[in-house]
């Protein structure tokens, strides 16, 4: 099962449940009809339309509703079972617990484990797993079915009376139910070798292959592809027993390694070199060259080694091409998690604080973090969101802390989100990371895989509270001068001004900075009306927020504080009023002097 798991209730009573629930499963939320429900931590007017959208979104669902509602509600996007997420029925009082949808994905355990916890009994209504106690087309972690065109024939053959024999070591079929007789005409295979099986036979094949490459750094990734591929063929073994592709941590962020494990669909784990010289007996070819070159005998058959264990015996040799190497290992049992992965370093832009806000990549990144690091405010300001994860919290002003400790997390494998509010590019601290990774002097941190994921930044979320006053050329100035000399900020004020920008000011004063304020409103007010609309947006998005729409002419520094961001209108910024006394504040783009052009050469 994967994305974030929601609990949807269309009553108080259903909210209770959920929110007895949610402790049990770090990450989730309660989802609640907003007519009905308090203290949700997603609001919806719509069940149909957000059922759909979580569906949709892969989000796993746990419906506390009457299991019609959500089966009407779903029906219309309903494609392929293969790749939906799992959605439960719950009933208010807890005794009903069905999975509706995505059985084998995750939602038969989610129910078995929602039943436990209540102290009912899951509902779970698949005829094969009922009867025999295994779930035949949806095999545990580190088994996969090589035929599952043939499971549906096979399964319904097994109802009907039919019997099994098993070859191959599967303890978790062997375990089971399944009517095994030694002169079944149905078969069931385990193996690491290739089989494509048959009406009479599914094949299932055990994550127990470890591939250990290396290669030279620029490889085409069709080369090394095609080289384990040769590989592979040679020694008659199938793609989907590998349990991943294995080599030096040097190779991280090598392209060819990272699109080979894409290729295969698996993940690809590294070692450091004192892990791979450990090896240095069992392997075939070490090589006192390549232990020059990166401290160990071998690359790629220490790499397959190290991953199938102290029990792993190698089934092909290294093999070389131009620039790559290649060597396969076979583990007893299938080989779990190893080594380390990549690392991964996502700069999380949280929008100004509400969840609503909050964008789906976001979440996604937020849910798939290992580690969060951020300014404590913002961290809290994802609740539930940041549940079972580690937290690493820091002050205000431990910026390059902060950025430091992201990518030595990062650096060291872990998935890392770095937590900013807005929009991370946007005063905040996605520019910091890249000039930390330009000049920090640490090449680790050039390993992990790096994304910048936008937020909703406080100008934006200020100009929608109030309208559209940067309908038009707009720009945005920080008054901080803790990085940036005041004279440099004075110069780019002026320009603005000047320029008839929309500006909008971030950090417009502090307790020891205030005369900086009065200075750019005075530069402003030498290009502007006295009644030029200003916007004095504050905490929004959180507890507490204003929204104030005045004049230039009244503006002062005892009004505005850090948490407040500043909208200066241009000279042809507007206000109107609004039916509830208020008013929105718009920066006109031209449409009213084309349509008076299109008009006049209409008249003509």
């Amino acid at each position: 099962m994967t994305g974030r798991l929601a609990f949807v209730a269309l009553t108080s009573r259903g909210a209770d449940l959920a929110r007895r629930l949610v402790s049990e499963f770090p990450g989730t939320e309660v989802h609640g009809l907003a007519t009905r429900v308090d203290r949700a931590d997603v609001t919806f007017t719509d069940t149909a339309t957000h059922l759909r959208d979580l569906f949709t979104a892969g989000r796993p669902i746990v419906a506390i509703c009457a299991a019609g509602i959500a089966v009407r509600a779903l029906a219309p996007v309903l494609t392929d079972k293969t790749t939906e997420p799992p959605v439960v029925a719950l009933s208010e009082d807890g005794r009903a617990v069905v999975p509706l949808l995505g059985g084998h994905r995750g939602g038969d355990a989610l129910a078995r484990r929602i039943a436990d916890l209540l102290g009912t009994q899951a509902a779970i209504t698949g005829a094969g797993e009922s009867r025999f106690g295994v779930a035949l087309d949806d095999p545990p972690a580190g088994w996969r079915l090589a035929n599952p065109q043939n499971y549906k024939n096979f399964a319904a053959r097994l109802l009907a009376g039919a019997t099994v024999r098993l070859e191959g070591s599967a303890p978790w079929l062997a375990e089971s139910a399944l009517p095994f007789a030694n002169d079944a005409t149905l078969k069931i295979t385990a193996t690491e070798c290739t089989d494509s099986g048959s009406a009479d036979e599914l094949i299932y094949h055990p994550a127990v292959l470890a591939v250990g490459v290396g290669c030279e750094r620029g490889t085409d990734p069709a080369e090394l592809g095609a080289l384990v591929q040769e590989t592979l063929a040679e020694a008659g073994l199938a793609t989907a027993a590998i349990a991943g592709i294995y080599s030096l941590d040097l190779k991280a962020d090598e392209p060819a390694v990272q699109a080979l494990a894409a290729e295969f669909g698996v993940s690809a784990r590294f070692f450091d070199a004192a892990r791979l010289e450990a090896e240095t007996p069992r392997l075939a070819n070490p090589s006192d060259a390549v232990f020059r070159e990166v401290g160990c005998h071998g690359v790629a058959e220490g790499a397959a080694l190290a991953a199938a264990g102290p029990e792993a015996r190698l089934l092909a040799a290294k093999r070389k091409s131009a620039r790559a190497t290649c060597a396969i290992a076979i583990a007893p049992v299938p080989i779990g998690t190893v080594g380390r992965g990549r690392g991964s370093l996502a700069l999380v832009g949280l929008g100004p604080g509400d969840p609503a806000w909050r964008t789906p990549e976001a979440e996604v990144a937020v849910a798939r973090a290992s580690d969060l690091v951020g300014y404590g405010l913002y961290l809290d300001l994802l609740g539930r969101a940041a549940a079972g994860k580690t937290m690493h919290a820091y002050a205000l002003g431990e910026e390059e802390v902060r950025v430091r400790a992201a990518l030595d997390l990062a650096a060291e494998g872990r998935d890392v989100a770095l937590v900013c509010s807005g929009d991370p590019g946007i005063y905040a601290m996605a520019a910091l990371v890249f000039e930390m990774l330009e000049h920090g002097g640490c090449a680790e941190w050039r390993r992990p895989e790096i994304a910048v994921l936008p937020g909703i930044s406080a100008l934006q979320a200020a100009a929608a509270r109030a309208g559209a006053p940067l309908g038009h050329d707009f720009c945005a100035i920080s008054l901080s001068d803790l990085l940036t000399p005041w004279p440099v900020i004075e110069r780019r004020l002026r320009a603005a001004a000047e320029g008839d920008f929309v500006v909008a000011l971030y950090n417009p004063v502090s307790r020891q900075r205030r005369r900086q304020f009065e200075i750019a409103m005075e530069i402003l007010r030498g290009h502007r009306t006295a009644s030029t609309p200003v916007i004095l947006a504050r905490n929004l998005g959180r507890e507490g927020e204003t929204l104030r729409i005045t004049d230039l002419d009244d503006i002062a520094a005892a009004q505005v504080d850090m948490l407040t961001v500043v909208l200066v209108g241009s000279s042809q910024t507007r206000r109107m009023a609004r039916g509830d006394g208020g008013a929105w504040v718009y920066t006109p783009r031209g449409y009213a002097a084309k349509r008076a052009t299109n008009a006049g050469e209409a008249a003509e």
